[in-house]
């Protein structure tokens, strides 16, 4: 069972990259406090410079001319940098969480299948023991009357006065009770963004419907009727409508 171990050692691996772009994130938040902090006191040192100026008239009023320093913009644009980074982080994290939970997903229908599998090997195998014991035995010693008695008299005595053996019913052998299916249904973060007509979160293959203003823009392949990625442009089903009144006109 490959994709176990895979799956195992990905998810083994995972606790520690998160902890490292938590630790990263942490950092930058301090800092972009620090470096907040400084530009703030920065700035309205500047503005208090400016207002004296002018009340003692060493400053002449020119809004052209009137700005901060040019190590005050500098240190805005620091904090924008880190914020930026920041959110790439971010990004990058959940994409990281989103990609084990659709391996996870991955590997809870391989699972199934599996088990649908072994309950499908399990019915064949107690069919053919069924149709194996149905099969009437008929003693050595029984005359051929016996074997083959008329119709509807199967449960009396033969000519011979032999009993017939009786044929064991269904009811007799054991069937083997299925499995309880698997739950498939996974916590799903709320804040996570949700797609196609089922209005679920992304998971497993998806298809982009090609209309820019489609309001959902992406579909699961199950529920689109989708089994594999279209070739040429593709158009969900609230779509297609619009773009044959269009060719129409």
């Amino acid at each position: 069972m490959g994709f176990l171990e895979d799956f195992q050692a990905s998810v083994e691996a995972l606790p520690s990259m998160l902890h490292r772009n938590y630790s990263l994130m942490r950092e930058l938040d301090k800092s972009l406090h620090g470096v907040q902090l400084e530009n703030e006191q920065r700035c309205q040192q500047e503005i208090e410079d400016i207002k004296h100026g002018l009340e003692s008239g060493s400053i002449t009023y020119d809004p052209a001319k009137l700005k901060f320093s040019e190590e005050a913009m500098e240190e805005q644009k620091h904090c924008v940098r880190i914020a930026d980074e920041k959110v790439a982080l971010a990004t990058q994290t959940y994409d990281l969480v989103d990609a084990h939970i659709q391996q996870l997903d991955q590997f809870m229908r391989k699972l199934e299948e599996i088990r649908q599998g072994k309950e499908a090997a399990a019915a064949v195998t107690a069919g053919t023991a069924v149709a194996t014991t149905a099969t009437p035995t008929v003693n050595a010693g029984a005359t051929t009357a016996d074997a083959n008695p008329k119709s509807g008299r199967s449960g009396e005595r033969g000519r011979g006065g032999r009993k017939k053996a009786k044929v064991p019913t269904e009811q007799s052998v054991p069937v083997p009770v299925p499995l309880p299916p698997i739950d498939l249904e996974l916590p799903v973060d709320p804040n996570e963004p949700t797609y196609c007509l089922c209005n679920q979160v992304s998971y497993g293959e998806m298809v982009a419907c090609d209309n820019p203003n489609c309001k959902i823009e992406w579909y699961h392949y199950g529920c689109v009727g989708v089994k594999e990625q279209p070739k040429g442009k593709w158009y969900c089903p609230n779509c297609i409508g619009f773009q044959k009144k269009r060719k129409g006109k």
